[in-house]
């Protein structure tokens, strides 16, 4: 299933595709060699090793998967520009259910050593606002079924 554009700096697009590699590479390589000497054990029925390394590899086999589509629909580069809309890359402060936040619209998978919470574009958070710009007012209704206001208080570029 393809998802939508990324948007990914160059360092996590970097990191992201040195993984992929590694996995695709090294990690393959791995796990057929820990499926092997399983398999070399005996019985495959009651072989816990060998069972474990087919988990493992389907678990690896993935993570691969979700890397290429990732990579493959990323866009890479500085932070959209300064315009006020509401779009991936772009820090947004808001006040949701009362509650005032302040988040980066993008990938978990691109900022995990960030110091700030992140939105995919994708969620019902960030396809309800998307477009959007400060000073708007919308709603969303999240996966518990509830319906969450939120007011835009602020857009800007991320930098790291």
């Amino acid at each position: 299933m393809s998802q939508p554009n990324t948007w990914l700096t160059q360092d996590a697009y970097d990191r992201l595709n040195a993984e992929l590699e590694h996995l695709m590479t090294e990690g393959r390589a791995e796990i057929a060699d820990k499926i092997d000497s399983a398999r070399q054990e005996g019985d495959l029925k009651e072989n816990g090793g060998y069972h474990a390394a087919r988990e493992e590899q389907a678990k690896q086999e993935a993570r691969i998967a979700q890397l290429t589509d990732l990579l493959r629909n990323a866009k890479i580069g500085e932070a959209p520009p300064d315009d006020g809309i509401v779009e991936p890359g772009m820090v947004i402060t808001a006040t949701i259910a009362g509650v005032k936040k302040t988040f980066l619209l993008g990938s978990r998978e691109g900022a995990p050593d960030l110091q700030i919470e992140v939105f995919s574009e994708s969620s019902p958070l960030g396809s309800a606002i998307s477009g959007r710009k400060a000073g708007d007012t919308v709603s969303y209704e999240a996966p518990n079924g509830k319906t969450f206001e939120v007011e835009l208080l602020e857009v800007t570029p991320f930098q790291e």
